[in-house]
C-alpha cells in the first residue's frame, strides 16, 4: 500500500484516524474507502474494521444496501418475499482523487460503481477539530450525484419489505467490548426507543469512550437513527427509511453528520454541549 492509499487525520498534532482510500477487499464485502483505526484523545480504538459478526462493516464511511438494486453495503442482499439472500450484485465506491489534503481533513472525489456503470459520483469532506482536551469531532459530509442519464434512488432492507432495517448512509461502527454500550438522547435512553427515531444527536457510550453523532443540517435530521447496541455497537443515519429516496439525473443528495469522540462516559448535558460547540456555525 502507497502513502497515496492512505490519508492520516490529526487533532493537535496527534493521529486520531487513519483513513484508506483503496483497500483490497473481496467483491462481497463492497469494497469502499473507510476510516480505521479511529481514536480518542487518549487513544481509545473506537471503531472495528471486519469484525466476526459482520465482515463488511468496515469502520466509518458510507455504506449503501440499494442503489438501483446494487449493494453498497456489502454481505447478503435483502430480497422481498425471500429474504437475505447472496447475490452477485455488489458494488465498489472507488477514490478518484484528494481535492484537498491536510492533516486535519480532506475533500474527496469518488466514483461508485457496480457492473461496470458508474451510478453515483461523490464528494466527500472530513474534518477533525479539537472541542476540550478530551473530545474532537469528526465532520463528515458527503454528496451523492445521479451520473446516470436516467432517474436513480436509494432503497434499503425496510423499503424492501424488512421493518426496522432502515440501514443505509452514513455508518459508524463501533468498538466492541464484553458488556452493550448505553444508547441515549437527550430525553430517551435505549436500543428500542431510539431506534429508527429522529433525533438531533444519539450517544454511544462504552466503558471509557463515548461517541455522540450528530445531523449537522436540517435536512439530516429528518433522516432516522438507526442504531445497534445488543447485537453489535454501531451508529448509521437512514437514507431511506420509510420510501426510496429518488436522485434525477445531474441532481444530488447531500448530508452532514458530525461525530464527537470523546474520553470517558459523558453525560447528557454534557453530550448537549459538546455537540453545540461541535455543530456551531
Amino acid at each position: 500500500m502507497t502513502p497515496h492509499d492512505t490519508a492520516v487525520l490529526r487533532v493537535a498534532g496527534r493521529p486520531v484516524g487513519r483513513y484508506v482510500t483503496r483497500p483490497e477487499l473481496p467483491a462481497r464485502l463492497a469494497p469502499r474507502p473507510y476510516l480505521h483505526p479511529v481514536t480518542t484523545p487518549a487513544g481509545t480504538v473506537v471503531t472495528e474494521l471486519s469484525p466476526g459478526d459482520h465482515a463488511h462493516h468496515l469502520g466509518v464511511g458510507v455504506a449503501v444496501p440499494d442503489v438501483e438494486g446494487a449493494n453498497f453495503w456489502g454481505g447478503r442482499t435483502y430480497v422481498r418475499d425471500r429474504g437475505p439472500t447472496e447475490l452477485d450484485n455488489h458494488g465498489a465506491q472507488r477514490h478518484s482523487a484528494f481535492q484537498l489534503r491536510d492533516p486535519d481533513g480532506f475533500v474527496e472525489e469518488l466514483r461508485w460503481v457496480a457492473a461496470g456503470a458508474e451510478l453515483l459520483r461523490e464528494r466527500r469532506t472530513v474534518a477533525a477539530t479539537e472541542l476540550t482536551p478530551s473530545a474532537w469531532a469528526l465532520d463528515f459530509t458527503f454528496s451523492l450525484t445521479n451520473a446516470t442519464s436516467g432517474p436513480l434512488s436509494i432503497g434499503s432492507p425496510a423499503t424492501n419489505g424488512r421493518p426496522g432495517a432502515a440501514y443505509g448512509g452514513f455508518f459508524w461502527r463501533a468498538r466492541k467490548e464484553s458488556s452493550a454500550p448505553d444508547v441515549f438522547t437527550i430525553d430517551r435512553e435505549g436500543e428500542q426507543e431510539i431506534h429508527g427515531s429522529r433525533a438531533p444527536w444519539v450517544a454511544l457510550a462504552g466503558t471509557t469512550w463515548t461517541l455522540i453523532f450528530a445531523g449537522a443540517t436540517e435536512r439530516t435530521r429528518l433522516d432516522p437513527w438507526f442504531v445497534r447496541a445488543q447485537e453489535y455497537p454501531g451508529v448509521g443515519s437512514s437514507l431511506a427509511a420509510e420510501e426510496r429516496l429518488p436522485i434525477p439525473p445531474g441532481e444530488t443528495a447531500v448530508r452532514r453528520i458530525v461525530t464527537v469522540v470523546a474520553d470517558g462516559r459523558v453525560s447528557r448535558l454534557e453530550a448537549a454541549s459538546l455537540v453545540r460547540k461541535a455543530v456551531s456555525p
